[in-house]
């Protein structure tokens, strides 16, 4: 291809990409590369088959959408096994621990019902991650001068301490995580990652007393649209 051809498309790209995408804020240039890369095939990798050989019509049933998911729960434990090796010292023993106060450093404080939503997590289970913060004094709780209804929640000093001398271990879980794919394929999974956080935790804050079926039937109308 010609450059002018190659601009050419680059631009239609774009176009598309604007038309597409989904965000809370403007997007950015690694916005537009990571779509892109995951508009662009790759080259076949090896891979694990978990499937044996008997009951073949259970392989021919699932469909790719439900290797995917299949797949983020294996991601999942797979992260989770990392960061436990990343906490051998220290005072955060859990995933969720660390990820309530990674998000509380960046604001000056949070209700409490505004961080357990923000990390996708039920009330209850939210407020016992809450409690044992608290309690280990790596957060700090007080009334909300704007609604007498809530309470805030805020990072102490000691929290901030904790954070500081974990995130370089949490640089290498993250290493260990996205493995063996390359720069441009951490790009594309970044967006498109990105991308279905943002579609689903739609319906996490809107419609999750929502029926399975009446959650497909919801997103179907909506690809419609």
């Amino acid at each position: 291809m010609t450059k002018k051809e190659i601009l050419h498309k680059l631009v239609e790209h774009l176009f598309d990409f604007d038309e597409n995408y989904q965000g809370e804020k403007e997007y950015t240039m690694a916005d537009f590369v990571g779509y892109l890369n995951a508009n662009h095939g790759s080259n076949p990798s090896a891979h694990r088959d978990i499937s044996g050989g008997q009951e073949e019509w259970v392989r021919e049933s699932q469909d790719q959408n439900t290797e995917i998911a299949t797949m983020l729960v294996f991601i999942y434990r797979y992260a989770v096994m990392y960061f436990k090796k990343a906490i051998t010292k220290g005072n955060i023993h859990t995933l969720d621990e660390f990820s309530f106060l990674i998000v509380l450093l960046t604001y000056p404080s949070l209700s409490k019902t505004g961080l357990i939503n923000k990390l996708v997590m039920e009330k209850t289970s939210g407020m016992e991650v809450i409690k044992r913060l608290l309690k280990k004094e790596m957060i700090e709780e007080f009334d909300n001068p704007n609604d007498k209804r809530s309470v805030l929640v805020a990072i102490t000093t000691k929290g901030k301490k904790e954070i500081a001398d974990l995130l370089p271990r949490m640089g290498l879980v993250g290493k260990m995580v996205v493995g063996n794919l390359n720069l441009g394929e951490i790009s594309s999974l970044s967006f498109l990652l990105r991308k279905l956080d943002y579609h689903h935790h739609d319906i996490f804050i809107n419609y999750k007393d929502l029926t399975l079926e009446e959650l497909n039937d919801k997103s179907e109308i909506r690809e419609a649209l």
